[in-house]
């Protein structure tokens, strides 16, 4: 597949250096040289140029692209930048924007009209996943395949998990309905086999299906915390969109240093609490009393006080904490300081840029948004080799498992003795870089 992807920020940089190992042939374009400096060590090439320039996406045969990424800083370059490469023969095109209107369905024809097949709103992704953990505070991460069918979740192990120090082949004498398919352990993803062991500490993914998520739950040790209220530290677009997302379900107070933000906020939305001022300001933090909250948010900009804050909260007692970590390298750091949930954009962005890649039915594909590993959904066809014989004589790659399908509409598990069936929607655990494995099972 030919992919271009115009703009050499954080989530164009993530993006190709991601696609870069799934062998595909890409040309990453960008007006300054030194944003593509970094990636010439990578599988792809670069391309010095403007995204709005039809010379430019001339000179790197851009009409005869498969898909076309624009993911520039701005937002009407990248609708100008789509709309031109469509002109060219751009097979599909992606904008990234930041403004929740373009989403509006009255609008939807027009922005087809336009030539952009895709939109991606980083922001409007990390209120959704945060608004996720916030319904699920004993889950780190939450995620629903096949409109709901199976379900994957990632949670960190405690010492009270009563799958805790169990060989995998043991652990359906505790649950025939939870699947482990990936353990990240010391800052590194394992796709386990049935004679690894779930340790106390780990972070585990785990398969299932949405009718035995309360047994998974207890499994592992954990409880629900409901949340009523939640304190925010930082006004920014997510913080918006989290507005949004909770309505009045929930009670929001948020800290802003910038006032100009603050009265923004404060006539948009008159049902929460701004409140202005620095959180790392002890009188404030000892004002707000954040030991009240049922959750706790931080979005600032740096993604070290974020964790630092978080980790204030937990210590204030505060149950549920989540983090806005944009720098990639912190992440693994984060999740060993058990503070919670982690959000990062550009894993949000990119993630949803690679469901689209990997098919053209969204339903079809998608990838999760994990720093280690990737997750594809694939629909098996007749003499695919995965069909040959049961799961346990296949001699799968030790680099990605099957963690369950979906056959006539169901959702369930697999295990060695399942025997996978043309039509069957698969779910695909793999470490980073080994997607283009699948090609020997799957058509």
């Amino acid at each position: 597949m030919k992919i271009v992807i115009a703009g050499a920020g954080e989530v164009g940089t993530h993006l190709a250096k991601m696609l870069s190992n799934e062998e595909q042939d890409i040309i990453v374009m960008d007006v300054d040289n030194k944003k593509l400096e970094p990636l010439e060590n990578y599988n792809l090439l670069t391309h010095q140029g403007s995204a709005i320039s039809f010379s430019d996406l001339n000179a790197i045969k851009t009409g005869a692209c498969d898909l076309f990424i624009a993911v520039t800083k701005s937002e009407a370059r990248n609708i100008l930048a789509s709309s031109m490469a469509k002109r060219l023969g751009a097979k599909k095109t992606v904008a990234r924007v930041d403004n929740d209107e373009f989403f509006n369905p009255k609008w939807r024809e027009h922005i087809s009209q336009l030539g952009i097949d895709h939109l991606i709103y980083p922001e409007m992704l990390a209120a959704k996943e945060i608004a996720s953990a916030l319904k699920r505070t004993w889950a780190r991460n939450w995620f629903e395949l096949f409109d709901g069918e199976l379900i994957v979740v990632g949670v960190k192990i405690r010492s009270n998990a009563r799958i805790v120090n169990q060989m995998l082949k043991d652990v359906s004498n505790i649950s025939h309905f939870l699947h482990v398919s990936a353990i990240k352990r010391n800052r590194e993803i394992i796709i386990p086999r049935g004679d690894d062991r779930v340790l106390e500490n780990d972070i585990i993914y785990v398969a299932t299906t949405l009718d035995h998520i309360d047994e998974v739950r207890d499994v592992c040790g954990k409880t629900q915390t409901p949340v009523d209220n939640v304190l925010v530290v930082g006004g920014n677009d997510i913080a918006e969109q989290l507005i949004k997302k909770l309505g009045k379900s929930v009670d929001i107070k948020i800290i802003e240093n910038d006032m100009q933000r603050c009265d923004e906020l404060s006539q948009r939305y008159p049902n929460c609490k701004i409140v202005q001022g620095d959180f790392r300001d002890t009188e404030l933090s000892e004002e707000e009393s954040v030991s009240y909250y049922d959750a706790f948010v931080a979005l600032g900009d740096n993604s070290a006080v974020n964790m630092m804050s978080c980790l204030i909260a937990k210590t204030n007692g505060v149950p549920k904490t989540i983090a806005q970590v944009e720098d990639i390298q912190f992440i693994n750091e984060a999740e060993a300081l058990n503070i919670g949930t982690i959000v990062n954009k550009k894993l949000l962005a990119s993630s949803r840029i690679y469901q689209i890649m990997i098919d053209a039915d969204e339903d079809n594909a998608r990838c999760l948004a994990l720093a280690d590993a990737e997750v594809a959904e694939i629909i098996v066809e007749e003499g695919d080799r995965v069909t040959k014989s049961d799961v346990k004589d296949l001699k799968l790659s030790r680099d990605f498992t099957i963690a369950g399908l979906v056959r006539n509409g169901k959702g369930q598990l697999v295990d060695g003795n399942t025997r996978i069936m043309a039509g069957d929607h698969v779910v695909v655990f793999c470490l980073q870089g080994a997607l283009h494995k699948l090609d020997k099972y799957f058509s």
